[in-house]
């Protein structure tokens, strides 16, 4: 087993939490559906979290693949996961069987947890930021990743995701939400125009018509 294997069998199960409490968040809610009030802008919210806990896992193999074994990488990464996981468990509301006549508005529980969800998302995009300003610093190979859309992109992440917690207008928050959850999109599109475009995707052999 490489250092990355055995990392990524450490971060990868953490993160794996965080998309399991997210999907368990929705299926409780589904569940109650008789008594929520779904709204919009929970669900945007959780396919933001969503979206950034995969991206997460693509960073660590750009990021960690090369790493030695070290026991601060195994800290950083259980930080980092850790501080996904409390986003992801207050993404949704929790369900109680007690207040089964109790009504659930989503758009009320936004307001009530966007602080908390968006300042734990932003917190671990920039430890990553700063793991990332130090690799460059100290090596010429990740130093070749900077580049101008990179830390653009960084930019409207942050800046968006900062006001979007913080904020204390109610309209700067949706658009700052609309805004991120556009950009994380976007670099998903591209991603998949890139991966149809490759032409690196075999077919699997023994496959028939």
């Amino acid at each position: 087993m490489s250092a990355f294997e055995f990392f990524f069998s450490f971060y990868g199960l953490l993160l794996g939490l965080s998309v399991a409490e997210l999907v368990g968040g929705f299926a409780r809610i589904l569940q109650e559906r008789e008594r929520v009030r779904f709204g919009w802008l929970t669900p945007l919210l959780a396919t933001f979290v969503a979206l950034d806990v995969a991206t997460f896992w693509n960073q660590a193999w750009v990021i960690f693949r090369g790493a030695p074994f070290s026991q601060a990488l195994l800290i950083a990464g259980l930080i980092i996961a850790a501080t996904f996981y409390v986003a992801a468990s207050m993404t949704f509301p929790r369900v109680s069987a007690e207040g089964h006549h109790e009504r659930i508005d989503l758009d009320e529980h936004f307001w009530k947890s966007r602080r908390l969800v968006f300042g734990c998302i932003m917190t671990a995009n920039l430890i990553v930021g700063l793991l990332f300003l130090g690799l460059m610093a100290a090596n010429e190979g990740f130093a070749a990743l900077s580049t101008t859309r990179l830390w653009v992109g960084f930019g409207i992440f942050f800046t968006t995701t900062a006001v979007a917690a913080f904020a204390p207008w109610r309209r700067a928050v949706i658009g700052a939400l609309l805004i991120v959850l556009a950009y994380s999109l976007w670099t998903l599109s591209m991603s998949a125009i890139h991966l149809l475009s490759s032409g690196a995707w075999s077919p699997a052999l023994g496959v028939t018509g």
